[in-house]
């Protein structure tokens, strides 16, 4: 059961606004504001910290998988300062989605992610 669901939804909408944006300023932009200065990120192929870290392994992954974009998947679960949700990335052209993932995510007291652990539950060969 959710307690304060626009919390986590807000926080949630703000993460996919930052993996979604491709120019550079508009993802520093959403970076800054969907994480804290001090916040990070970290999967299976990546551990960092900081807005200027998390930035990078963004734009990397918009290099691996151009024409992509990430969404969500079912609805945003959480308690307390933690929300768990699922995600996509999907092919614009012809709308495959070779990766998934489930992510959860710690939040400061303003919203902002202090800590993303993200899993990939599908991943194309070679990635």
């Amino acid at each position: 059961m959710s307690v304060n669901t626009d919390r986590y939804e807000s926080a949630v909408a703000r993460y996919f606004e930052a993996w979604n944006a491709t120019e550079p300023e508009a993802l520093a932009k959403a970076v800054t504001e969907a994480w804290s200065a001090d916040g990070g990120y970290t999967d299976p192929l990546a551990d960092v910290r900081g807005h200027e870290q998390i930035t990078a392994v963004i734009t990397a992954a918009h290099q691996q998988f151009p024409g992509f974009s990430f969404r969500p998947l079912g609805a945003v679960d959480g308690h307390h300062d933690t929300a768990r949700f699922s995600w996509e990335l999907v092919n614009e052209a012809d709308g495959s989605a070779p990766v998934a993932g489930f992510d959860v995510i710690t939040l400061d007291p303003e919203g902002r992610i202090r800590q993303v652990l993200g899993f990939l539950d599908r991943v194309p060969a070679g990635v």
